[in-house]
């Protein structure tokens, strides 16, 4: 079923792309980079249904299944916590730090650069003001512009109620080459801030921490399906 959404995936986007002048136009090892983001993402998706079959063949041996199943929930229980930002994690990733100059960075270009990362499968995240303040960045975060004046005399960007100011620093942990590349895109996230006078370095890191933990959201309306 992955292979199939990611087959479908591929085929509406390639299809959005054929009046698309950006790729028409784009250099050689613009190109490049791009054919090896996708092939990336297809042995991602290979690599989870592997581990999704052997899991399930695990959970069905028999007598061993039981506690088979409880190491299961475990893992799945910390995955699960890393994902909705209530743990910490470590690995492999990138930081990214953003500077708007003179022209400051909005809450757009910040957004974008999430949904860039999370688009080439990053894992966990956190984006840190120049003050020190981090959030965790997670399915509900929220960006929104904070102008000059309001609440101090900077600019900055308010992140899920917290008031972040330049230099802006994306922590992430995922595959770093994919990210980058991801990043690199011709009219994408670097590109775009850069054009507007900002300021963007990356650095691949071995171990990256993102501590930052999301405060536990009390659900008023959803309910799972029994």
């Amino acid at each position: 079923m992955l292979l199939l959404l990611f087959g479908f995936t591929l085929v509406v986007q390639l299809k959005a792309n054929d009046g698309d002048s950006t790729l028409l136009t784009a250099r050689q090892e613009d190109l490049v980079r791009i054919l090896s983001d996708l092939e990336s993402q297809e042995q991602r998706l290979q690599q989870e249904v592997t581990a999704l079959e052997d899991s399930k063949q695990s959970l069905s041996s028999g007598a061993e299944g039981a506690e088979a199943a409880l190491r299961e929930a475990t893992e799945r229980a910390d995955d699960l916590g890393v994902l909705a930002g209530e743990l910490p994690a470590r690995g492999t990733g990138l930081v990214i730090r953003i500077n708007g100059g003179q022209d400051q960075v909005e809450s757009d270009a910040l957004l974008n650069a999430v949904q860039e990362l999370r688009g080439a499968g990053a894992e966990a995240m956190q984006i840190e003001g120049g003050d020190g303040t981090a959030v965790r960045v997670v399915a509900s975060t929220s960006f929104q512009d904070s102008p000059a004046g309001q609440g101090g005399d900077r600019f900055g960007v308010v992140v899920d109620g917290k008031r972040l100011t330049s230099t802006y620093t994306i922590t992430v942990i995922g595959d770093p080459k994919t990210m980058d590349t991801a990043l690199r895109i011709p009219g994408g996230v670097i590109e775009s801030i850069t054009d507007d006078g900002g300021n963007v370095t990356v650095q691949e890191q071995g171990v990256v921490d993102v501590s930052a933990i999301h405060d536990v959201t009390t659900l008023r309306y959803a309910r799972p399906v029994s």
